[in-house]
């Protein structure tokens, strides 16, 4: 099983259709924007010498989000949201797509950048979503 790579128009159908995201950026860059409906589950914490590991996050991730939920996994620019996705496979979850572009957007080999959920012009919620922050994922129950 290979993670999916997920341009950010598939990832709006992806949703559309029912899909799950789950941001795995840390908690203060999910409340300056993010998509819709997704959750906040960081897999790094922004801490005072820089990012730090979550050491909880695959326990939250397989006690809040069931192993057969589609989900799309996004980050910043698509590299910790691809290793979070990774992790997911590695465990056992049957449908994990990786926004590639992240919110910001990525770079090829070449340096030449592809635009991201935010530059594409899709829906964004600022602050603290109630019900989809990281506390509130945790308390989440699978589907």
């Amino acid at each position: 099983m290979t993670v999916k790579s997920v341009s950010p128009q598939e990832t709006q159908s992806l949703l559309d259709a029912g899909a799950v995201y789950v941001d795995v950026r840390s908690e203060p860059e999910f409340e300056a924007g993010h998509p819709p409906g997704s959750f906040n589950v960081p897999l790094l914490h922004a801490g005072p010498a820089g990012m730090v590991p979550n050491p909880e996050f695959l326990e939250v991730m397989q006690r809040c989000f069931g192993k057969t939920e589609r989900l799309v996994m996004g980050c910043r620019s698509g590299q910790r949201s691809l290793r979070a996705a990774e992790m997911l496979i590695q465990a056992g979850y049957a449908d994990v797509s990786n926004l590639f572009t992240g919110w910001e957007g990525s770079r090829d080999a070449f340096g030449r950048m592809t635009p991201g959920w935010r530059a594409e012009g899709l829906p964004v919620e600022l602050g603290k979503t109630a019900g989809f922050r990281y506390d509130d994922a945790k308390q989440r129950s699978p589907k």
